[in-house]
């Protein structure tokens, strides 16, 4: 159960982190956001940005071995890695229609996927 509740935690927490890393660069297209300053953005970005550690925090103290979870440090960093990019893909396909992944995407994906096989391989 801790272990379900630290990786819903890590997608919530990855979903705040990728709209404000990147959702500016999206919001242009409202016209109130253009009249924004960089100053501004980066103010939106970073209030953005405190709900990811809203999540991301509670998540590694949950999932953390050593307060009582499955998962060593290790494990959780390369968690929260593949989710990140498991997050901005999906964002990526809703919200910037035009980017065009290519198959050498998919092969860096998929080492990824591997390199969580192998940290979890006991």
């Amino acid at each position: 159960m801790k272990a379900l509740f630290t990786i819903g935690l890590l997608i919530l927490s990855n979903a705040f982190m990728t709209l404000a890393w990147y959702g500016h660069l999206k919001f242009h297209e409202w016209k109130w956001f253009n009249k924004l300053g960089l100053i501004s953005i980066i103010f939106i970005s970073w209030g953005l940005a405190l709900f990811e550690y809203f999540f991301q925090v509670p998540a590694n103290r949950i999932g953390f071995k050593e307060n009582g979870g499955p998962f060593s440090l290790v494990q959780l960093k390369v968690l929260q890695e593949v989710i990140t990019l498991v997050i901005f893909m999906v964002f990526t396909f809703i919200f910037f229609r035009n980017e065009t992944f290519k198959w050498n995407h998919l092969v860096g994906f998929c080492f990824l996927v591997l390199a969580v096989y192998f940290i979890f391989r006991k």
